[in-house]
C-alpha cells in the first residue's frame, strides 16, 4: 500500500501542517495508507487523536523509509531531501528560485517533486492552487496586524461627543491577498482604495467595495499575472502613487512576480510622507519587500518627515501560520486534490502527459523538469550527476488486495 507520510514542520514559527483529518479520511478512501509524526497538527490544533480517529496511523516519527509520498508546507531542507528514498513523491512548497540546494538534492536522489507554486493557473487546478488559498489568509490577516496598530478606528462613528471618521485603507496590488484584504479592510468599516498595473483588476477591486486608483502604468501577463516594470515605469509609478500613500493610514502592500524579487512600490521619502501614527503592512518583506526599509519580521517605527512621530512599517512574514487551522485546512485540501490527481485505484501513477502533473512537477527521474529553474542550475554551474551515478527509482509496493478503493 502506498504510504503518504506528514511530518511535524520543522522551521521555527510555521503552524502549519500539510494533512488534516478531514484529507486524511479522504487519502483513505482513495486507498492510500496514512502516517502521521505524533504532534504534526498540534500547532494548528489536530491532535493526534482525531487523526487516528479519521483512520491515519500515528508514529512519533516518520521515517523516509516508511514513506512513499512526503506532503509538506514549507520547502525541505537539503539534508531531508538527500535522505528520502529513489522514486519518493513530495508534494508541498518548493521555493525553486531560492532553494536551489534542496531542488539539486531533490533531484540527485532520484526524487519526483511536485512544487504547489508551479501549479497551472487554469480552471481545472484551482482546487490545488495553495498559493491562491494561502494568500486568501495573509490578505485577512494583514488588515487585523494594521487595526491592532493603528491607533485609531477603522470604521466611522457618529456620536453625541461628536464624528469620528473612518480610516483611509490604501492596498497597492489586487491580487488574491490585495482583494481580501480590501474586502477585509471594507467589512472593518475603513475608506480603501487600491491600485495594481493590471487594469484588469479595476473591476475586481470595485466588486470588494475598494475605489480603484488608476495610474498610467501598465503591467500585465500571461496567466493572470503581473509583469515587472522596467526602472523608468517603476519610477513613474511610484510618482504617481506618492500622494495617496501620504494620504493613507493604512498602507497594506502584496505585490510580487513569482520566482523574482519584490518590485519596489514604496520608497524611504513616501514612507516619511505619512501621518504620524500611520501603519504599513508589507506582505512581500520575505521576497524582498515592496517597501523600502521594511524588515522581515520586524516592526520598525520610521520618523516622519514633519518630524512630529512616527510610521510603523511591518514586515509581515509566514502570515498564514498566524491562523494555522483555517490555513492548514485549506492547504491539505490543495495537497490532497493534487494527490488524488497522481492516484489509480490506490498506487501512484502520475501521468506526465496531464498539464497539470506536468506543469507542476520540478524533479523527477534524476533530472530537473521546471525549464527555468533547470535553466538556472545550469547558468550556476550546478549540473546534474552522469546517467549512471543516478538512483535508481523504487517503485512503492502495490497492495496484494484491493483497500478503500473508489
Amino acid at each position: 500500500m502506498v504510504t503518504v507520510g506528514v511530518r511535524r514542520e520543522q522551521l521555527p514559527g510555521e503552524r502549519r501542517v500539510a494533512a488534516t483529518p478531514e484529507t486524511v479520511r479522504r487519502l483513505v478512501g482513495l486507498g492510500l495508507e496514512v502516517l502521521i509524526e505524533a504532534g504534526a497538527g498540534a500547532q494548528a490544533g489536530y491532535p493526534d487523536a482525531a487523526y487516528a480517529e479519521a483512520g491515519a496511523r500515528v508514529e512519533q516519527t516518520a521515517d523516509a523509509a516508511d514513506i512513499d509520498v512526503l506532503a509538506h508546507v514549507r520547502p525541505l531542507d537539503p539534508a531531508s531531501a538527500a535522505a528520502l528514498r529513489p522514486g519518493t513523491v513530495t508534494i508541498g512548497f518548493a521555493s525553486p528560485a531560492a532553494e536551489t540546494a534542496t531542488v539539486t538534492a531533490l533531484r540527485d536522489a532520484g526524487v519526483t517533486a511536485f512544487a504547489l507554486e508551479l501549479i497551472p493557473r487554469i480552471s481545472r487546478a484551482q482546487s490545488m492552487d495553495a498559493l491562491t488559498s494561502q494568500a486568501l489568509v495573509a490578505g485577512y490577516r494583514s488588515v487585523l496586524e494594521a487595526a491592532m496598530r493603528l491607533p485609531r478606528f477603522f470604521p466611522l462613528y457618529m456620536t453625541a461627543a461628536g464624528t469620528v471618521p473612518p480610516a483611509r485603507v490604501l492596498v497597492l496590488g489586487a491580487g488574491v491577498a490585495g482583494l481580501q484584504a480590501i474586502g477585509t479592510a471594507k467589512r472593518l468599516g475603513a475608506r480603501v482604495s487600491a491600485n495594481d498595473i493590471r487594469p484588469s483588476s479595476a473591476d475586481e477591486v470595485a466588486s470588494m467595495g475598494g475605489t480603484f486608483i488608476a495610474l498610467d502604468v501598465e503591467g500585465a501577463a500571461a496567466g493572470g499575472y503581473a509583469r515587472e516594470l522596467g526602472e523608468d515605469r517603476a519610477e513613474l509609478q511610484r510618482r504617481l502613487l506618492a500622494p495617496h500613500v501620504a494620504d493613507a493610514d493604512v498602507l497594506i502592500t502584496t505585490a510580487a512576480v513569482p520566482g523574482r524579487p519584490a518590485p519596489r512600490l514604496v520608497t524611504a521619502p513616501m514612507v516619511a510622507a505619512m501621518k504620524a501614527g500611520s501603519v504599513v503592512i508589507d506582505l512581500a518583506a520575505e521576497s524582498g519587500g515592496n517597501v523600502e526599509g521594511t524588515v522581515p519580521g520586524v516592526d520598525t517605527a520610521v520618523p516622519t518627515a514633519a518630524g512630529d512621530g512616527t510610521i510603523t512599517v511591518v514586515g509581515l512574514t509566514d502570515a498564514p501560520s498566524a491562523m494555522p487551522y483555517d490555513a492548514s485546512r485549506l492547504y491539505a485540501a490543495n495537497v490532497a486534490n493534487l494527490l488524488a490527481l497522481l492516484v489509480d485505484e490506490g498506487n501512484l501513477a502520475p501521468d506526465f502527459d496531464d498539464e497539470v502533473v506536468a506543469g507542476s512537477c520540478l524533479t523527477h527521474a534524476g533530472e530537473v523538469r521546471h525549464a527555468p529553474t533547470a535553466e538556472a542550475l545550469a547558468a550556476a554551474g550546478m549540473a546534474p550527476p552522469e546517467a549512471s551515478d543516478r538512483p535508481e527509482p523504487t517503485e512503492p509496493t502495490e497492495p496484494t488486495e484491493p483497500e478503500g478503493g473508489r
